[in-house]
């Protein structure tokens, strides 16, 4: 993927999360969960704005990610770290709505929304995200179920400064949140793919070239035709089904295709 076009979703995505926040979260109190939470926490009790906070917070999350996951994931990380919190310093905290319900359903949707995007195009907004990421290396979580369970915590600190209501309110955005980012961010969901053709040798050419796969071929035959064709067995994410789909139709357009969802992957997979 080109690195320009992917710092320009990570850009314009990192604002619109700074949008969430300022328009329709802090607003209302209604705070997101995690390290972003706190910061907003911090920025409501204290003269530093919340944008400066979540700087603060990160960094030693941020030293872990460069650990586990590389120091390609955690640049675009601190990219979107910073340009979220540069956001909030000139987007207006304003009310766009009286409702605080509204503000939260909306916020959360808008939050989950951009934060998924930020994760599918190997960024994170920090703080939980990135933890989240590092346990899903080990298991097949969905990552925006993880993250509400590690957020719920906020729930708590801001139902003990603030007021239960808000608390519940906050459950609400960020529960919303978790679910969008599962519907945005799905490496986590597994696709077991088989292929019929009788151009099997460049189709797995072609996969094992762009695809870091494991690929069991077999030998099988036509009923009707008793054509010789090879069978191609492997398990992707769903991430590379697109690029599998023009792979296997730029060498021949006329394979079968047969592809279903995975309820569980054991042994050597790589995540």
């Amino acid at each position: 993927m080109n690195q320009l076009y992917r710092l320009a979703v990570l850009f314009v995505f990192s604002i619109v999360l700074g949008f969430a926040f300022n328009m329709f979260l802090l607003p209302h109190e209604v705070l997101t969960g995690g390290i972003t939470g706190l910061a907003m926490v911090f920025g409501l009790l204290s003269p530093i704005n919340s944008g400066i906070w979540l700087v603060i917070l990160n960094i030693p999350i941020l030293i872990i990610g460069w650990m586990k996951l590389g120091k390609e994931f955690i640049g675009n990380s601190i990219f979107s770290v910073v340009i979220t919190s540069i956001s909030m310093q000139y987007i207006p905290v304003l009310k766009v709505t009286d409702d605080v319900l509204l503000s939260a359903v909306f916020g959360g949707v808008i939050a989950g929304i951009s934060i998924g995007f930020i994760i599918r195009f190997y960024g994170s907004t920090g703080g939980f995200d990135v933890i989240g990421l590092v346990l899903t290396q080990k298991r097949d979580i969905p990552l925006g179920g993880l993250i509400f369970g590690l957020n719920s915590v906020v729930v708590f600190i801001s139902g003990f400064i603030f007021s239960w209501d808000l608390a519940l309110y906050t459950m609400a955005s960020i529960y919303i949140t978790g679910i969008i980012i599962d519907r945005v961010h799905t490496r986590h969901i597994k696709l077991s793919l088989m292929v019929v053709s009788d151009r099997g040798d460049e189709i797995k050419g072609e996969l094992i070239k762009n695809l870091i796969r494991g690929i069991t071929v077999m030998d099988g035959q036509g009923a009707y035709s008793n054509t010789e064709r090879k069978v191609l067995y492997t398990v992707i994410s769903r991430y590379e089904l697109a690029i599998v789909k023009s792979l296997i139709t730029s060498v021949d357009p006329k394979a079968f295709v047969s592809i279903s969802e995975t309820v569980e992957v054991v042994g050597n997979f790589r995540r």
